[in-house]
């Protein structure tokens, strides 16, 4: 997890709104394994270790229905070890849950949609020294995940018995509107590293080289509208620098490059050209 700590900036938190706070609820904790940290009628905090939250899920008034819009793809959950990933695996299908999957030479995944349509990945990650690079750039590409080898890391001794303590975000990967004007905003202003293009229609960012902490797509249409602030989906996620000084100057940076910046109970907060809003935390 050596990517998801100082020096790195990363995605160490995401907030959704969901249409039906207790039926999200007992999602993502009956089938998922997470816990509840805390709650009250509007929102809820989950968590791995019973101490901190890599996810809240959140109820808006009205809440409008997921539809082709910018804003979350999907939220990537980064377990571990690979006898976990063997685990949900098994923990969906005893679930009825159907998902999909991939292997991304950097790491394997399975996707599946919450009940509001809410993208989430779950994978672990190859060790890094196995990943390949090329002219400051990360292979990846989209291939079967081979289950018949996956599934031999499965550890009866340890069946799925809710999320690992030791679980993080992993990634945040959103719809965008207008791409260069997404790029503008990730890597001029918030300081990432474009280290994947994905023929010009995906592009993967990180820092410290991690194949990817966020990444953006235009695959709802380069016109992509923003989805209703009440929309199921995205309401912000937190970006984590290393220290206040990093964290002064992307706020700099995004200022300077026409990006306002709020600040709202001594939190600060901006939004991508799309309206995909992200909490500047250290």
């Amino acid at each position: 997890m050596t990517f998801h700590t100082p020096p790195a900036a990363h995605v160490e938190h995401v907030k959704i709104n969901v249409s039906d706070l207790n039926r999200a609820i007992e999602f993502y904790t009956e089938s998922l394994g997470f816990s509840v940290l805390d709650k009250n009628d509007q929102s809820a905090s989950l968590t791995t270790d019973g101490e901190t939250s890599i996810l809240s899920l959140y109820q808006p008034e009205n809440a409008a229905p997921k539809g082709r819009t910018s804003g979350l793809y999907h939220f990537a959950i980064l377990l571990p070890e690979r006898s976990d990933l063997a685990a949900i695996t098994l923990q969906l299908a005893n679930k009825n849950i159907r998902f999909g999957s991939a292997d991304h030479r950097v790491s394997e995944a399975l996707y599946l949609n919450d009940p509001d349509g809410n993208g989430i990945e779950i994978y672990i990650d190859r060790p890094a020294e196995e990943w390949n690079w090329h002219n400051g750039q990360v292979e990846m590409t989209t291939e079967p995940l081979d289950f018949e080898n996956l599934l031999k890391s499965f550890d009866p001794v340890r069946p799925w018995n809710g999320m690992p303590k030791d679980t993080v975000m992993g990634h945040l990967h959103l719809h965008v509107g207008d791409l260069s004007a997404a790029l503008k905003f990730y890597t001029e202003g918030l300081g990432l590293d474009i280290v994947c293009d994905f023929a010009g229609q995906a592009m993967f960012m990180s820092t410290e080289n991690y194949h990817h902490h966020i990444a953006v797509n235009i695959w709802n249409g380069p016109d992509a509208p923003a989805p209703d602030k009440n929309g199921v989906g995205l309401n912000y996620y937190v970006l984590r620098y290393p220290d206040e000084t990093s964290r002064d100057a992307a706020i700099t940076r995004l200022e300077k490059i026409g990006f306002d910046v709020t600040h709202e109970n001594g939190k600060a907060f901006s939004a991508d050209s799309s309206g995909s809003r992200v909490e500047l935390a250290f």
